[in-house]
């Protein structure tokens, strides 16, 4: 059973930066394909930044140039860098992962953090 343990959400104003980060222990950390998705009220769940074992990386179009995802093996994160936030940013975050090679694409696994609430003001 892989256990994903978010951290980082916060309140900000817009244009500021929040670095989230998802943590599971073990050696199987490696091996994770990871997503980062977001789900605003009222609004589908959606695919924000996604990393893939060998460290490639994928970003939805909104966020692009905005949020870098990067991956440490030897702590066993992955964290989104998230800057110049903007008020549409406001969601749960929820951390995602499996060892398929699908999550970091946008077709979710079956390992989830809780999730943690990004809130920018305007």
């Amino acid at each position: 059973q892989v256990q994903l343990v978010e951290s980082g959400g916060g309140l900000v104003q817009a244009g500021e930066s929040l670095r989230l980060s998802c943590t599971t222990p073990g050696s199987i950390f490696r091996a994770l394909f990871v997503g980062w998705y977001r789900q605003a009220p009222g609004k589908q769940r959606e695919l924000v930044a996604g990393i893939s074992n060998g460290g490639l990386t994928y970003y939805t179009s909104s966020v692009r140039g905005r949020f870098t995802i990067s991956r440490d093996n030897a702590k066993n994160t992955v964290s989104p860098q998230m800057n110049s936030l903007k008020p549409e940013d406001t969601a749960v975050y929820y951390c995602n992962a499996d060892r398929d090679g699908s999550a970091w694409l946008g077709r979710p696994g079956p390992y989830w953090g809780q999730g943690t609430q990004v809130t920018v003001s305007s």
